[in-house]
């Protein structure tokens, strides 16, 4: 159980930052979607099929068993595509109307890759891992939308594997791997969005990866103020001038008076 109580003076204080902020962001991770009932595949619980499902998230495990990693990502997706967002991503989606009817400037940086914010109506979402429901193509690059595999067991054959429109190369998830880099295009957005920062939201997610480590702290040193939501301290903690202790469901809608 967690005590989502806010203190007054930190609520306040927060509110008045809030409102003050011409330019606010948003970082969001794996833990607001977690509380939609989508497994993080992270730590305890982290195997599928009894396979570490970080494993399979690498450029190597698809090379070497593309029909095991395809199957892996239509399992993640029929999850996703049954979870509804929580009260957590509607508030953001209420935060970005109020600040685009302010006239603030606002950008939603999202490390998860399931789509949950659009489908809660945020627009604009810089998604920085990708999305499981876009593919690229190996050959060609071409981006496309994600259809499903004609078979759905294991050992599918690699021609029943999703196949490039334009040129029938074998198709990836559109999602950034590990050991893979960020699209230029994406960092260009996370560097706009960060730079000369008033406030900057980190929700859900511990930010140890890179180059999300870096947010907080670039934020802090150009004078921004960081507000943490989060069940626990993480390494971020010390650079955050607040601290929203409680599931993001409950401490979102609270903190922003939503």
């Amino acid at each position: 159980m967690f005590n989502c109580t806010v203190p007054c003076s930190q609520l306040e204080e927060f509110t008045s930052v809030l409102e003050a902020a011409h330019k606010v962001t948003v970082l969001s991770g794996a833990g607001i979607s977690a509380e939609s009932g989508i497994p993080t595949f992270r730590g305890a619980g982290g195997l599928w099929r009894n396979f570490d499902a970080t494993e399979l998230a690498t450029p190597y495990a698809f090379a070497a068993n593309p029909s095991l990693v395809w199957e892996f990502y239509h399992y993640r997706r029929c999850i996703v595509a049954a979870a509804p967002p929580n009260a957590g991503h509607y508030a953001l989606e209420a935060l970005q109307r109020k600040c685009e009817h302010q006239g603030k400037l606002f950008t939603l940086l999202t490390q998860n890759i399931d789509g949950l914010h659009a489908k809660a109506g945020s627009s604009n979402v810089v998604e920085l891992h990708g999305s499981m429901w876009r593919t690229r193509c190996c050959h060609c690059n071409n981006i496309q939308g994600a259809p499903e595999p004609m078979a759905k067991e294991a050992n599918i054959p690699s021609m029943q594997l999703p196949r490039c429109k334009l040129c029938n190369g074998l198709l990836r998830p559109h999602v950034v791997w590990f050991g893979e880099c960020l699209e230029v295009e994406t960092m260009e957005c996370a560097h706009n969005a960060l730079e000369d920062c008033d406030l900057l939201l980190v929700i859900g997610t511990s930010a140890v990866v890179q180059p999300a480590a870096g947010f907080a702290p670039l934020v802090k040193a150009h004078g921004g103020a960081v507000a943490e939501f989060n069940t626990e301290d993480t390494p971020i903690s010390d650079n955050c001038r607040f601290k929203f202790h409680g599931p993001a469901a409950v401490m979102l809608p609270t903190a922003l008076g939503i």
